[in-house]
């Protein structure tokens, strides 16, 4: 007995949000439709790990995944993965206005991404893990794309999508969601008016990230200026007792002879002294360009000791992700390890206050921190290696130096590893080449190079502000369009009732 087909009046009924379930108040002429009335929700195409190509051609298609969608837009990524055609139903390709969406991941934060598809991506699919919704050919896709981008859409996905270990956002999730329908003159207005704001903020945007650039490379200028001596040139030539060359490398010996830890690494330091060649190594100013194991605690990496790892315990323990901006957040996904571990295991890379810290796996390379004493001692896993200098070298100067261009230039150009991924070495680490000018000189470039820099982190953080305004600003101008105040509306225009009546006649026929 084949089921009984709904009248336009059953499927209005269905298809209008209840007034006590309404979000908000919106025109007169809006009504509040559930989004599965006005779509078709598709999921992705399910394939094996070995049905998956890493390259284009004619008989494949681009299978787009989670990361492929980045802040309301499709992007290619260097991973793209392909599928073939074959595998792919004629309704699981891509439309131009479709909506997709990331309907299941382990992530809060990327539970409902979603990005509307533009030309470039029509005729290629998506992946089991994102989900397509397909507006009605009645309905404007620009508004309906809109929507999704809405941070009222992101916490209601949110708070429906929440999983024990997973996050999951089910078809009827999509398709109750209640959805704010103008008619569709007023949905056109709207994107269009949309679109021209939205372009007058992301030219902003894109000043602000030229004037980051640029700061970027005022920075990169002070540190070359910095660590070629022409901050403290005048300085320098001011002064009448600063030790020489030989005076600055026996003192620097003698301390990191003093430290050795084995028979290994003294014939290894040994070698590195009685190999110097004071001509090739040494400037007009006096400096010395030595390896940092000549002028540091032996470099070393830490390990991760998987079993012994927790959110509590006595011995923090640093991630390259605890590294932000060049500066420790253990805020942060915070884990700790016991001390039999630290003191044990991971005994060669234990850290105390003042010790610096270099990731050797990237990207990015070059995150730089010095230890603070929130804690007495931490350590670090096999992506992290410490600098700890002698006495006669500041770690401060340390962490300057690592942030120098030239420092790891060479070593960067040749890293190696897997494909997306950098790797510096440990031995690498060791071998880096530093100018080493005397303590003070050294107390002098930091304090220069302290004050500077602040003045330019706080231009920066200035900076930093009205990015975040301008993504309050496309917040704020969304949330007004689908409230009807985008100053578009016509009250005299038909009724969206209409509208919403002609899409589901189509399902009575």
């Amino acid at each position: 007995m084949s089921k009984k087909q709904k009248t336009i009046e059953e499927l209005l009924e269905e298809a209008l949000v209840p007034e006590e379930e309404q979000p908000y108040e919106v025109p007169e002429n809006w009504v509040w439709s559930n989004a599965g009335a006005l779509s078709e929700t598709i999921r992705g195409v399910s394939y094996k790990k070995n049905q998956a190509e890493a390259l284009k051609d004619v008989n494949n298609c681009l299978i787009l995944r989670g990361g492929n969608i980045q802040d309301g837009t499709i992007l290619n990524q260097d991973d793209n993965v392909y599928v073939s055609k074959e595998l792919v139903k004629e309704e699981q390709k891509l439309q131009k206005g479709d909506v997709v969406i990331v309907s299941s991941t382990g992530s809060s934060k990327v539970i409902g991404k979603a990005a509307s598809v533009s030309d470039e991506f029509v005729g290629e699919s998506f992946g089991a893990f994102l989900t397509t919704i397909r507006p009605n050919k009645k309905i404007n896709s620009s508004y309906f794309g809109l929507f999704y981008q809405t941070s009222n859409y992101r916490r209601l996905i949110s708070n429906l999508a929440k999983g024990s270990n997973i996050n999951n956002i089910k078809k009827e999730h999509l398709d109750n969601l209640p959805f704010p329908l103008p008619p569709l003159n007023e949905q056109k207005r709207i994107a269009e008016k949309v679109e021209r704001l939205f372009a007058k903020i992301d030219e902003a945007k894109q000043l602000i990230e030229e004037a980051k650039e640029t700061f970027e490379l005022r920075r990169a200028a002070i540190l070359d200026k910095a660590f070629r001596g022409e901050l403290t040139k005048k300085w320098r030539e001011q002064q009448n007792h600063l030790p020489s060359p030989e005076q600055l490398f026996n003192v620097i010996k003698e301390q990191r002879l003093a430290i050795v830890e084995s028979k290994k690494e003294l014939n290894e330091v040994q070698s590195m002294f009685e190999n110097f060649n004071f001509k090739q190594y040494q400037n007009e100013r006096n400096w010395l360009y030595l390896k940092a194991n000549m002028f540091c605690y032996n470099i070393n990496c830490g390990s991760t000791p998987t079993a012994h790892i927790s959110e509590n315990g006595e011995i923090p323990f640093l991630k390259v992700y605890n590294i932000v901006n060049n500066k420790i957040d253990f805020e942060y996904k915070p884990q700790f390890i016991p001390r039999e571990v630290h003191e044990g295991k991971l005994k060669k890379s234990i850290l105390y206050p003042n010790d610096v810290i270099m990731n050797i796996v990237g990207p990015p390379l070059k995150k730089v921190a010095i230890i603070p004493d929130q804690y007495s001692e931490w350590n670090i896993n096999q992506a992290i290696v410490r600098f700890r200098p002698v006495e006669s070298v500041l770690p401060k100067y340390i962490y300057y130096c690592l942030q120098y261009d030239e420092t790891l230039k060479d070593i960067i150009n040749e890293t190696r590893g897997v494909v997306g991924q950098s790797n510096i070495s440990v031995s690498q680490c060791r071998n880096l080449v530093m100018p080493i000018p005397s303590r003070e000189e050294q107390e002098q470039i930091v304090e220069r190079l302290d004050n500077l820099l602040e003045k330019e982190n706080k231009a920066l953080a200035s900076i930093s502000i009205y990015e975040k305004e301008l993504e309050k600003l496309k917040q704020s101008i969304l949330s007004k369009a689908f409230c009807g105040e985008l100053g578009t509306n016509d009250p005299t225009e038909e009724s969206a009732i209409e509208l919403l009546k002609e899409v589901l006649q189509e399902k009575v026929k």
